[in-house]
């Protein structure tokens, strides 16, 4: 398997979900703009979305990836289908339970996660309404994740990458067509959700036929694998449920600030989570499953070999991306969310909060990196110790910038944390001699280096006044963005060919 065509895929198909994100995001703005229905609905919304990145992204998907390649490389389809079905089976039961209890207890939830909502007790119901409709979301699309990871571990990577934009396209065609029929209006994103989970899961289906993988109900208590994947999602578990802990703590300083300052923290995170979703997802989905192989079959050399490759892609596009996002923050957010409703307050709001998020960026996306170093070697303690002394450190950062900076600060201290989340894991590794960088990183780091500052100065000089940017026609603003995407690429990259880097340096190939 060619990884760097593998990374161009799962890169490719998740360029297309996020492009219609911003869509998605662009039509929510210019409908509901940044106040008392999109706070509303986006701690509706982040609450089910916490939760699958605990039960499906996070502690699940990195217990369950390595042993699932384990059983692949070793045990044969029949083992394997066995092994998913009694995961899947205790999976969708254990989700089934925890959806009920979510919208019995819709309130208590809405109250744990913004209890600043309940001075406005029109805002607060208006929540809880969304919450119910929303949470069996996290039934749906945790089944999808599992499916993801059975399809990725077979090297199917472009179906579930490609899931993603059912959602998108849910959100869309319902803000389009049907807004207008619900009251308040807002509702009807709740159910875009719930749509969007149903079509996501009904789209992998196919997929895993033909690999004769689709589960079956099979409960059984018993099996070995069940309990070893038990067993690492315990500290799984606790680790994920820190880093996502810290969001909702975001979430909850946020909800005392000034109306509006969850849907900027929300706009200025849907940017960050571009680059973050192309290169971070995709590298940690290609990774985990290919460092799984590697430590199953104890190719040590291939394992760090591995690691070095998504580190130094890492830098070459997350450098750029982290200095381009703060360059162009009014440029990105004029041309995608001020409409209708979206004010130029809400502009300048947002700007702030992006240019504190990308001083993070990439820290956020070498973690998608360094961790599966741990996860696909069934080590899953040291993330865990790396996560508490993270969240501490965030939280007094919090408290430190909040004051002055108010919601960017928040965004700040999540960037800072992230950095140094990313930090301590590079240094366990290294320190564990399970990584060992190849020769190499000093003049690769230059070039690089370079070729932002030059990038940077080239996007400052033709970005212009940032004021301008307020009164473009919406077209105008189109062009000129793309323009400056462009010019930015074509700089960036025309330094590197200059100073001698060339992509046949990243290909790389590894055994499916």
């Amino acid at each position: 398997m060619n990884l760097l065509k593998a990374l161009a895929t799962v890169g490719s198909m998740t360029f297309i979900s996020r492009i219609l994100g911003f869509v998605r995001d662009t039509l929510i703005a210019r409908v509901f703009g940044a106040g008392i229905y999109t706070d509303a609905f986006f701690i509706a919304f982040k609450i089910p979305n916490l939760l699958r990145r605990l039960f499906a992204e996070g502690a699940f998907s990195q217990a369950f990836v390595p042993v699932l390649a384990e059983y692949k490389n070793r045990r044969g389809h029949d083992d394997t289908h066995i092994l998913i079905n009694h995961v899947a089976t205790l999976l969708g039961l254990a989700l089934f339970v925890v959806t009920l209890l979510g919208i019995i207890a819709a309130p208590w939830v809405v109250y744990l996660s913004a209890p600043g909502f309940h001075a406005s007790p029109d805002k607060f119901q208006l929540t809880v309404d969304l919450l119910r409709i929303i949470f069996p979301y996290i039934l749906f699309i945790s089944l999808v994740s599992l499916a993801g990871g059975v399809l990725n571990t077979y090297s199917r990577f472009s179906v579930p990458a490609l899931t993603p934009v059912l959602l998108n396209a849910s959100f869309i065609v319902s803000a389009l067509f049907f807004a207008p029929y619900f009251h308040p209006p807002v509702m009807v994103l709740a159910w875009a959700v719930l749509a969007g989970g149903v079509l996501q899961l009904a789209f992998q289906v196919p997929s895993l036929l033909k690999l004769g993988l689709v589960p079956r109900f099979s409960l059984n208590l018993h099996d070995e694998g069940v309990w070893r994947i038990l067993k690492l999602m315990g500290p799984a578990v606790f680790g994920v449920s820190i880093a996502q802990l810290s969001l909702l703590i975001n979430t909850i300083f946020a909800s005392f600030l000034e109306t509006g300052s969850v849907s900027w923290l929300y706009y200025a995170d849907r940017l960050m989570e571009f680059p973050t979703g192309i290169l971070g997802v995709a590298l940690g989905t290609i990774l985990l499953p290919s460092l799984s192989k590697s430590h199953s079959i104890g190719s040590h050399g291939e394992y760090s070999r591995l690691l070095d490759w998504g580190l130094r892609l890492t830098f070459l596009l997350a450098l750029p991306s982290a200095v381009a996002l703060a360059v162009l923050a009014v440029p990105l957010i004029a041309t995608l969310f001020h409409y209708g409703q979206f004010t130029a307050h809400d502009l300048w709001m947002t700007r702030q909060a992006l240019m504190a998020y990308s001083l993070g960026l990439l820290g956020l996306i070498l973690v998608k990196v360094l961790a599966p170093g741990f996860y696909a070697r069934q080590n899953i303690k040291t993330p865990v110790k790396i996560a508490i002394f993270t969240l501490l450190a965030t939280q007094i950062m919090n408290l430190l910038f909040i004051w002055q900076l108010k919601h960017a600060g928040l965004a700040l201290s999540i960037g800072l944390g992230a950095c140094m989340n990313a930090g301590l894991l590079y240094y366990h590794l290294r320190r564990h001699e399970i990584y060992q960088p190849q020769p190499g990183w000093q003049p690769f780091l230059v070039k690089l280096t370079t070729a932002v500052g030059v990038m940077a100065l080239v996007l400052w000089i033709c970005g212009g006044e940032p004021d301008a940017w307020l009164h473009y026609k919406p077209l105008e603003k189109l062009w000129r963005l793309a323009w400056l995407v462009t010019i930015g690429i074509a700089s960036y990259f025309g330094i590197l060919w200059l100073l001698g880097l060339r992509l046949q340096e990243f290909m790389r190939r590894t055994a499916t």
